[in-house]
């Protein structure tokens, strides 16, 4: 009978021990599946904020463009076009040597308000979501070619898809960064940029053949890791090909939204 006893005994002890393994290990997965869900809160919440906070940034920075595009074209442009007409004025009944001069000095005041207006094109994003991604990118080439700083190719593949105005502004703002970067540091003599098409996404290629750079300097590039992170918004990989003495591959990979597919297949 005793043993009987002690046999129950162990079992009841047995089974209120396994219950309590049971308990923890439940109370154990509940409290990960609890930490990790708030972890996981919390780093959506991060990248919310993150978003929000680049979103802001680059609004700001768009609106400061618009209104030094602005102050450029409506008072400088003034200035420059009321300059242009009091010296045609001058240059009537004139020494031929002075008219000479004075024709120069016309000639450079008249290539600065075209310079002028050329550029407020490319900094207003307004003017840039009228014109579209391809002929922003040509205009501001055709400003490089003009003043002699580099020799530029321009190439497209494929038939032109329409994306999303906002996304449009980001991509051409990476390249603009590309471009502002290949003319102060590079030393390059070319710049090639080629933008291919497909059902599914847009590459766009801009080779330079400057100086480049060692790749683990990047990393202290404040507008290299710029394009990065403005790429990221929209989705986009940007990655970057250098090394010193070899130029320096942009290559930016877009995937169409669900909306660009659309018009594509409108337009088909």
């Amino acid at each position: 009978m005793l043993e009987k006893e002690q046999i129950l005994l162990i079992v009841y002890f047995t089974i209120i021990i396994l219950f309590f393994v049971i308990f923890g290990i439940i109370f154990f997965i509940a409290f990960q599946r609890r930490k990790n869900k708030l972890l996981l809160d919390k780093f959506k919440a991060q990248q919310r904020f993150d978003e929000e906070l680049q979103n802001s940034k680059i609004e700001i920075q768009e609106q400061t463009l618009k209104n030094v595009s602005w102050e450029l074209h409506d008072n400088i442009g003034q200035l420059l076009s009321a300059a242009v007409m009091q010296i045609n004025m001058l240059n009537t009944n004139l020494d031929p040597k002075i008219t000479e001069s004075i024709t120069d000095i016309r000639g450079l005041v008249g290539d600065s308000l075209q310079e002028i207006r050329s550029l407020s094109k490319t900094l207003n994003h307004e003017v840039i979501e009228n014109i579209g991604l391809e002929k922003s990118i040509k205009v501001e080439l055709d400003r490089y070619k003009k003043h002699d700083f580099l020799h530029t190719e321009f190439s497209v593949i494929g038939e032109e898809v329409h994306i999303n105005p906002k996304d449009e502004i980001i991509l051409y703002r990476i390249i603009q960064e590309f471009f502002s970067n290949t003319i102060k540091h590079a030393e390059a003599s070319n710049l090639i940029v080629e933008l291919t098409y497909t059902t599914e996404d847009l590459n766009i290629k801009i080779q330079d053949d400057g100086v480049g750079f060692d790749m683990q300097s990047v990393q202290a590039n404040s507008g290299l890791l710029n394009m990065k992170s403005r790429g990221s918004l929209i989705d986009a990989e940007v990655s970057l090909d250098a090394s010193p003495g070899k130029g320096v591959l942009l290559t930016l990979n877009y995937p169409f939204k669900e909306m660009d597919k659309l018009g594509m297949q409108e337009n088909g």
